[in-house]
């Protein structure tokens, strides 16, 4: 993984993460999307993301657990999975993005 394709979230990317973790089943610090970057995963255009908090980019960290998740219907009604997941120690570690017909995602849900 290069680091030089890392970024901010969009607004859109940044609202789907909070929806997530406003309903997720632990707790994060109130500052958790301080310095946030996040890196596009290799997944055919469904949108899923790395992500690093407070500027700390690890490459050898290890899922531990799918924190939250939602489902939405994409433009194109097809059925969308969101997922957000944590490392080992805890911080974010990617928003899983799983469109079920594998297809590009075309827009990011809004809340």
């Amino acid at each position: 993984m290069e680091s030089n394709r890392n970024r901010k979230p969009t607004e859109q990317e940044l609202s789907l993460i909070e929806h997530l973790i406003n309903n997720a089943s632990i707790e994060l610090p109130n500052d958790w999307n301080i310095n946030l970057t996040v890196r596009s995963m290799e997944d055919e255009g469904m949108g899923s993301l790395y992500l690093f908090q407070n500027g700390k980019i690890s490459e050898n960290r290890k899922l531990r657990q799918t924190i939250s998740e939602i489902q939405f219907k994409d433009t194109d009604n097809v059925d969308v999975i969101a997922s957000l997941n944590v490392d080992e120690n805890g911080e974010l570690f990617e928003l899983d993005i799983w469109k079920t017909d594998f297809s590009k995602l075309i827009k990011f849900p809004y809340f």
